[in-house]
């Protein structure tokens, strides 16, 4: 077993008052940087540092990163969604350690959506619905993983299923 525990801390954001949403550090117990190469292989990071090593992970709408003694969770509900996320991810570094004379490391990170082609293939009418300020800034977000393109009630027809064409030649979870 590579990571043996860790200490959580939740916190708002500082940079908005009024977020709704919670972050989570988890301090972990254990250096675990040997494992994330081997972890960038089973769970398809989204990008890869090599210096200083960190990977970037997007589930459910959440950026995750993993640096050997921390791991940072954005866009949380709650304490028990930060648990439940964290305890997943010890599973998964213990489990890629385990196995990792069966899995070829990787520190590529995944090949990215343009920024254009994304905008392009929304209404552009910076409706805010989506509860960003504009359709740029909505185009971001669904890169980052931290939105979807659902998340825009004005796409629709064609245009949304280009957008899903498109998107689906990238890692979204």
């Amino acid at each position: 077993m590579l990571l043996n525990g860790y200490t959580l801390e939740i916190f708002r954001s500082k940079c908005n008052a009024r977020a709704q949403t919670l972050h989570c550090f988890a301090h972990l117990h254990d250096d675990v940087g040997a494992v994330l190469p081997y972890l960038n292989t089973v769970l398809g990071g989204f990008s890869y540092m090599k210096e200083p090593p960190s990977l970037t992970l997007k589930s459910s709408g959440k950026l995750i990163t993993i640096h050997p003694r921390k791991i940072a969770v954005n866009a949380l509900q709650d304490q028990d969604q930060a648990e439940k996320i964290v305890s997943w991810l010890q599973g998964e570094i213990n489990s890629a350690w385990e196995n990792r004379e069966n899995i070829e490391p990787s520190v590529e990170g995944a090949k990215q959506p343009a920024l254009m082609e994304v905008l392009k293939l929304l209404p552009k009418t910076n409706c805010k619905e989506c509860g960003e300020p504009t359709c740029m800034v909505f185009s971001v977000r669904i890169i980052e993983g931290a939105k979807d393109y659902s998340n825009c009630p004005a796409l629709a027809g064609e245009k949304k299923e280009a957008m899903a064409n498109y998107l689906s030649h990238f890692h979204f979870e």
